[in-house]
């Protein structure tokens, strides 16, 4: 123990004999609470992204009871808030959009409250970052509880990996393969308990990165949503909590280079989702620690996938759990992490991975025989992108990552949706389609649209991957040929908005480059006559967003909060 009770953050607002503190004890009594109940004892706030209409958190209510029982057994004060929800199925246009105003309310509950620590609950996909890159700027200490995966879904005898399974079964859908009693029982399979999505999606993705990172307990990323030890884990968290408090272990003594080298190392070793490049670009900036596509892309190149998980892969993460587990994984990179350093255990990450095993050499492969020998993400340059591409190389057909052909472009997703299937679209299997001004401000908020249709009448005759280049996300669910967060965007006047019908752009993923193969002085004069969109939002935090949001290789930050610089103390007296 470090601190004294009279050195709580939280003693500000209850100590003393002021009329503020006064206040403050007399509105603590209208809450039923006596002073000896909080005062000179750790408060936690829990940060609970449930509501009623996150399927992913619909349990978090519930674990938030144990989150509050581990707080009272080691002697601190719970308080809950509910924060943003961010469901990702529901939210429109993207939570991506909203992201940051997750992150702000985080940051300004923990610094305007009397609160001395924080246990952050989430999982579905933006709230995970949102919570942890408001955390790093407010500073206190704080330990991640991730939601945890859903079981598998079932469908006549196959598993179902959800997100993965309905893509996939909705180009056979849209080819005729499969009718409407067929896509109403899978609507009925597919997603069967609480939990984000079992497959290597953004969600568990992010939750394996923030434990990479030091800031979960040892394994709680891979435990189903519904196990008893996801309600083990809840309440262990919320008395660790207390410790973290009274030992000042805060993020900035945790997430340093060596913490988000070894989540992005994580993030190549899963095959994870492209979205985890966007998020930790903009943590790290949370941080002040540089880290940038470049360093991404070093980071593949030497580290193996080992999971075996959808999209890349064949199983799910209730196996990967069986299997072992992240610790496990980790375990076996243990020689390329860095094991030094300090964790939310106080231990060193090296300690936390002491006694891992692998159960199951199929889900967890081993170092000599990986699913592939590099990260399962690439990122690409070239005139196309000067500041750089992603691509999931893992989740792609084969033949299509050296590849050439025709553009066939799409202005904006109501342009795609309206055309794709248009008889008259001048489209074959080895065209490239090309949606611009899907990203950060053209979007807006860069939503999951680049996993690109493939046109129904090609489905039908077997396609079923095509190059799609786009300055959108897509779904850590997702799989194909899909080039994605090109920066800058489009709406800014990047290359992507000069591409037209025919133009041949090449695609060279050994080679990390994007091309678009189309002489210097006729995309010039197409920049010169390019003339730039109206703003998406005239008021509101839209245009908040609008003016200050930073493109998809810097993190899609606000830059006012990513900058170094005070967010002073409120004065409680």
């Amino acid at each position: 123990m470090t601190k004294r009770p009279e050195d709580l953050r939280s003693h500000q607002w209850y100590g003393g004999e002021g009329l503020r503190a006064f206040s403050h004890r007399a509105r603590s009594r209208q809450l039923g609470l006596n002073p000896e109940e909080h005062l000179g004892k750790p408060v936690i706030a829990i940060l609970n992204t449930w509501s009623g209409i996150n399927p992913c958190h619909m349990h978090l209510r519930e674990r938030a009871e144990q989150v509050a029982r581990g707080v009272w057994q080691a002697g601190g004060y719970p308080v809950e808030f509910p924060v943003s929800t961010l469901s990702e199925t529901f939210c429109k246009p993207t939570p991506m959009l909203y992201r940051n105003l997750l992150a702000m309310e985080t940051e300004e509950i923990l610094r305007s409250y009397p609160v001395d620590g924080a246990v952050l609950m989430g999982g579905c996909d933006k709230t995970t970052p949102g919570l942890l890159m408001g955390a790093a700027s407010a500073d206190l200490p704080a330990i991640f509880v991730p939601a945890g995966p859903m079981l598998r879904g079932h469908w006549r005898g196959e598993t179902l990996g959800s997100g993965t399974d309905m893509w996939r079964y909705w180009d056979e859908r849209r080819a005729g393969t499969i009718g409407a009693e067929e896509w109403d029982e899978l609507e009925a399979g597919l997603a069967r308990s609480p939990g984000t999505c079992m497959t290597m999606g953004t969600a568990s993705t992010m939750t394996s990165a923030a434990e990479a990172l030091g800031l979960t307990l040892p394994g709680a990323s891979s435990i189903p949503a519904v196990d008893s030890a996801h309600n083990r884990m809840a309440a262990a968290s919320g008395r660790r909590a207390v410790e973290l408090v009274w030992a000042d272990l805060t993020p900035s003594r945790i997430l340093d280079s060596r913490a988000y080298a070894d989540a992005a190392a994580t993030v190549m070793a899963l095959g994870g989702s492209t979205n985890a490049l966007i998020h930790l670009i903009a943590m790290a900036g949370r941080s002040q620690v540089p880290l940038n596509l470049a360093d991404f892309d070093r980071i593949a190149r030497t580290t193996p996938v080992l999971a075996d998980i959808r999209p890349g892969g064949r199983f799910l993460m209730e196996d990967f759990y069986y299997a072992g587990g992240l610790r496990a994984l980790l375990a076996r990179l243990r020689d390329r992490l860095h094991t030094d350093r300090i964790t939310v255990t106080g231990r060193t990450f090296g300690e936390d991975l002491a006694g891992a095993i692998v159960h199951d050499d199929n889900v967890i492969r081993r170092l000599d025989s990986p699913l592939s020998t590099e990260g399962g993400v690439a990122v690409l340059r070239g005139n196309l992108a000067p500041d750089g591409a992603v691509i999931k190389y893992v989740a792609a057909a084969p033949e299509l990552l050296r590849h050439t052909g025709p553009a066939v472009v799409f202005h904006g997703y109501r342009d795609l949706q309206d055309r794709i299937n248009d008889p008259g679209l001048a489209v074959t299997e080895d065209s490239v389609l090309v949606l611009a001004g899907a990203g950060p401000k053209g979007g807006p908020g860069m939503p999951e649209y680049g996993m690109l249709p493939i046109p129904d009448r090609l489905l039908k005759r077997g396609v079923r991957d095509m190059v799609r280049v786009s300055d959108a996300r897509m779904s850590g669910t997702s799989y194909g040929a899909c080039v994605l967060h090109v920066a800058p965007e489009a709406h800014v006047g990047g290359p992507l908005a000069l591409v037209r019908d025919g133009d041949p752009i090449t695609l060279d993923v050994a080679d990390r480059t994007l091309r678009l193969e189309v002489p210097e002085e006729e995309l010039a004069r197409r920049r010169a006559e390019w003339t730039p969109p109206e703003p998406v939002f005239e008021r509101g935090y839209g245009a908040l967003y609008y003016e200050h949001v930073t493109q998809a290789d810097r993190g899609c930050d606000f830059e006012f909060l990513a900058r170094p610089g005070k967010n002073p103390e409120p004065y409680a007296g």
